[in-house]
């Protein structure tokens, strides 16, 4: 899983058919640790998330199974809302 940050949203007018209806977020992942800079990515949001909120995001066939939509395009999805995050840095 990775936590991440819901930056924005992704309106797609024309978009593969197993798309209709799923709510697309931008989430810029974060890590807490070493404080990298990861690229965004978009994921889609089955928990009703929105900008702002730190989530917690499965990719590759969990994303789809979360979905249970094994032949959809869909590499991200949103699966929590975190509400707090505590890092041992020893």
């Amino acid at each position: 899983m990775i936590i991440g940050k819901v930056v924005g949203n992704v309106w797609a007018t024309r978009k593969d058919e197993a798309l209709n209806g799923f709510k697309l977020l931008v989430v810029k992942p974060l890590d807490e640790y070493t404080e990298r800079d990861i690229p965004t990515i978009v994921a889609t949001d089955i928990i009703g998330a929105g900008i702002g909120d730190n989530v917690l995001v499965v990719k590759g066939s969990s994303a789809r199974k979360a979905l249970d939509k094994n032949n959809a395009p869909i590499d991200a999805t949103i699966v929590g809302i975190i509400d707090e995050v505590d890092i041992d840095d020893n």
